[in-house]
């Protein structure tokens, strides 16, 4: 029995696969086959038998994708967006204009009105002189941490520049030691460059 089950294990490593831990392991490239059509479609809810939210999108396989979403928002409206991705990109379509807050209709008021201003001054001809930029007033402590800062940046690139000329000697040192040698052998060495 032992015999056997030694026999059996023998054979099997004699007709294994072992070419990945070998080494000479190819593949050979599969060809693309036709385009790949596809359809899928979903819906979801929150609560048995509700549906809040559905998804379908359909694929020609040749890269234009045509899909329509839907849900319920907050306010309990269904919102749904029809969409199509290509090679352009994606191009969205909403079945609803979306509300600005309050916020956003005061800032886009106030932008719209800086920005006719503006086109009314460039309209006319006259230049009109910038007002002076003028920063926030600062407090001691910032008047400190900023002259720190400063004078720590100018203490390390005063170092970083002897840095960068100790290296710079050292480097032309080497290069004229080189030059030196090559003189004496008759020889050039270009690995040593």
């Amino acid at each position: 029995m032992k015999l056997l089950i030694f026999a059996s294990l023998c054979m099997a490593f004699a007709m294994a696969d072992v070419s990945h831990i070998v080494g000479h392991h190819t593949t050979t490239p599969q060809p693309h086959g036709p385009p790949n059509p596809y359809v899928f479609s979903y819906q979801a809810g929150r609560a048995p038998g509700h549906v809040d939210r559905q998804h379908t999108e359909v694929s020609d396989g040749s890269g234009v994708i045509r899909g329509a979403f839907s849900y319920v928002d907050p306010k309990n409206q269904v919102r749904t967006v029809q969409y199509v991705a290509d090679e352009h990109g994606f191009h969205p379509q909403l079945s609803h204009q979306l509300e600005d807050s309050e916020a956003v209709k005061a800032a886009k008021q106030k932008h719209f009105q800086l920005y006719n201003r503006i086109a009314q001054q460039h309209a006319s001809g006259v230049e009109h002189p910038a007002a002076p930029l003028t920063g926030p007033n600062q407090s001691e402590a910032v008047v400190r941490a900023t002259n720190k800062h400063l004078s720590e940046y100018e203490r390390i690139a005063a170092e970083h520049a002897a840095l960068g000329a100790q290296q710079e000697a050292q480097r032309q040192a080497l290069a004229a030691q080189h030059l030196y040698e090559d003189e004496e052998d008759g020889q050039y060495h270009p690995e040593r460059y």
